[in-house]
């Protein structure tokens, strides 16, 4: 409802004030009066003054709140620009470089968790997080509902309506194929637990299916048959086999959905459980590393490890020695799993040049490394579920975390509530004030939550938090009350409090939880 002239005129006006108190500025002139009512007479009376920017930019979002057409602060309040060379509101140009986020750290390399503290909480979470999956704790066979109930917790037959590629709505007929090659009648009554090691970076799925579907029949990024990705190294359990002998449905720590059975190597439980733990070891502190080629061992050959990813060092290697026809004094002579011809297990030697970014251990958890690790992604393409050969919002954050030896739940609706890290949760009646009260005290590594989305906090700046993300894209309030929308499509450095959720509420009013991976 909009308020009549006089009564909007007074409550301009009082805010104004407010603003001017705040800064320090001189108030307006009181005559300086709305001549009609409504937002547009009132922003036209605004631009009329001759006040400072930052005064005006605070009466503006004043009067842009007071009517309703903002229900939170819009990016003008707290004298927030659009810088020209970035379009993205609040972030220069020299922000985009983590340098100028680590010396402003007064303790950049404090250490916030030590490896001990860590372990414990990578044990707690596995303990508590009903999300994770022990498969240590997996027993010798498996029970008919139990591996049911994972394939019928994922592959539930869509009951929207979906688009494929070419924005034609996807038959009935194809879904009911695609359903039926989960071959959900064929899990027996009981069958051994199997176990395997996945020896690329591979796509996990709802279904049993390289088919691409979307939820309009504009939209060609967001799959939603895709769940996820694992990579080399990671251990699964193979509990079913699609109809057309394709696919695996796995369970892994973090996941458990469809896979192809070609990026899988079947083993013994004590090979695959026992990979991970073998030390002396390299883990990725890049964005991705890549072993060399070879064509003596192609099974080897330019794999590609991401973030996190862990492999052992054969450090018994003989010296002088060629690894598949290449000396390796110029490289970690590494050990990678490879997928024989009749789909079992075995290791190979591979050689993971000493320029590719890894380290002997994980990174230790400091403010410096957080900044450092997340930029190294800035710029990414933004990939639904790890499509696209990169991560989403969750993914994102979750192997920033693996460099320091962190695990997280895959999903934001798991990282969000997951009772094993120091959880801060707010309730839709929260007021604003309160969860600014929170926002202000915001530390380096803080992850913030709202539906569907995460973002990991880089520092405060006069008290506005700055956070990294994997985002499709930001909104926030233009100079003239209009909402601009930046199709970022990737990882991105912004503020926090001036982001608009559907162009409408406030990112801090949509915060369903904040986890601290700290004391």
């Amino acid at each position: 409802m909009i308020e009549d002239a006089s009564a909007f005129g007074r409550r301009t006006a009082n805010a104004a004030q407010a603003c001017a108190a705040v800064r320090g500025l001189p108030e307006p002139r009181r005559d300086a009066t709305v001549q009609s009512s409504g937002p547009r007479a009132a922003v036209h009376g605004f631009r009329s003054m001759r006040l400072r920017p930052i005064l005006a930019a605070c009466l503006l979002s004043t009067a842009l709140f007071s009517t309703g057409l903002l229900s939170s602060a819009n990016a003008y309040e707290h004298g927030w620009t659009i810088p020209a060379d970035t379009g993205v509101v609040g972030v220069e140009q020299a922000q985009l470089d983590p340098a100028w986020w680590v010396e402003r750290q007064t303790e950049p390399d404090r250490v916030i968790l030590d490896a001990q503290a860590i372990a414990a909480q990578n044990a707690k979470l596995m303990q508590l997080d009903r999300s994770m999956h022990d498969l240590d704790a997996l027993p010798s066979s498996l029970e008919r509902a139990r591996v049911a109930g994972w394939i019928e917790g994922l592959s539930k037959r869509p009951t929207r309506t979906l688009y494929d590629e070419r924005g034609e709505v996807v038959p009935a007929a194809d879904l009911d194929s695609i359903v039926d090659n989960a071959n959900l009648a064929a899990v027996p009554a009981t069958q051994a637990t199997r176990f395997g090691l996945v020896v690329h970076r591979a796509a996990l799925r709802s279904f049993p299916t390289r088919t691409r579907v979307f939820s309009s029949n504009d939209d060609h990024d967001i799959d939603r048959f895709q769940e996820s990705g694992l990579f080399p190294g990671d251990p699964v359990a193979i509990v079913h086999e699609s109809r057309d002998g394709n696919w695996f449905f796995i369970v892994n720590t973090r996941y458990a959905a469809w896979i192809e059975k070609q990026y899988v190597a079947e083993g013994s439980r004590d090979a695959v459980l026992g990979y991970g733990r073998k030390t002396p070891f390299r883990i990725v502190t890049g964005a991705r590393a890549t072993t060399v080629y070879t064509p003596e061992e192609p099974g080897v050959s330019e794999v590609q490890l991401d973030m996190g990813v862990r492999v052992p060092v054969l450090a018994d290697w003989p010296v002088g020695t060629a690894v598949n026809g290449q000396h390796g004094y110029t490289s970690h002579v590494i050990q990678l799993p490879v997928r024989n011809d009749d789909g079992s297990l075995r290791f190979a030697p591979a050689l993971l040049p000493r320029r590719e970014p890894t380290a002997e251990a994980p990174l230790a958890l400091t403010p410096r490394n957080l900044i450092q690790q997340g930029f190294k992604f800035l710029g990414e393409r933004y990939g639904w579920g790890h499509s696209y050969n990169a991560r989403d919002c969750s993914g994102f954050v979750s192997e920033i975390y693996r460099s320091m030896g962190v695990q997280l739940p895959r999903n934001t609706s798991d990282q969000a509530v997951s009772p094993a890290l120091n959880r801060i949760a707010f309730a839709e009646k929260d007021s604003h004030a309160k969860r600014m009260a929170v926002v202000r005290e915001l530390q380096v590594g803080d992850l913030v939550y709202i539906p569907g989305h995460v973002m990991m906090v880089i520092d405060r700046i006069d008290g506005e938090p700055y956070v990294i993300h994997d985002t499709t894209g930001l909104s926030f309030a233009g100079p003239d009350g209009g909402i601009v929308r930046a199709r970022t499509n990737g990882v991105t450095v912004s503020p926090l409090t001036p982001l608009l959720f559907n162009g409408k509420t406030s990112f801090v009013d949509r915060i369903t939880n904040i986890q601290r991976i700290r004391p």
